[in-house]
């Protein structure tokens, strides 16, 4: 019988290599773009607790430290190559500490 394969992904916060089910997604969803391709809004950045959401995604571990050293050395954005305002990362924690 045959092994299955265990997705790994790299944890944003600590840095840790994990099971890609013990983490959670921060995900920026793709921009609005005209016609013409140019953008008229920027993509929302959210959690992704099921891991479906549509976008740019980045990986964090389920205990808010990882998401606060995460948010100090800037590493999501760097991850999903834009700015995020501090009231995402404060609606980020909420949404993790509610789920633990």
């Amino acid at each position: 019988m045959r092994v299955k394969k265990v997705p790994m992904r790299k944890c944003n916060g600590c840095g840790e290599m994990k099971p890609k089910k013990e983490l959670v997604r921060v995900v920026k969803a793709p921009d609005v773009k005209d016609e013409e391709g140019n953008v008229i809004s920027q993509g929302e950045i959210s959690l992704d607790l099921v891991g479906k959401k549509p976008g740019r995604g980045a990986y964090v571990c389920k205990n808010i430290e990882c998401l606060k050293a995460a948010r100090k050395a800037r590493r999501i954005e760097r991850a999903l190559s834009c700015q995020i305002p501090s009231g995402v990362y404060d609606e980020m924690e909420e949404e993790m500490s509610r789920n633990e």
